[in-house]
């Protein structure tokens, strides 16, 4: 008897088709978001913050 293939949730419970949906309405947004001037700042604020953090 073959036993039943575990789907790959990554331990989330979630299924897979569920995270590729959301991802493909999240994925774009995120992309303008950081494409755009404040996207662009926040990242720039983010990297200071941890090449800060990297320096302690």
């Amino acid at each position: 008897m073959p036993r039943k293939k575990k789907p790959n949730d990554h331990g989330t419970g979630i299924p897979y088709h569920e995270v590729e949906a959301l991802a493909r309405v999240l994925l774009p947004e995120i992309q303008a978001f950081f494409e755009s001037e404040e996207g662009q700042r926040e990242f720039a604020e983010w990297k200071s913050q941890q090449r800060g953090k990297q320096q302690e």
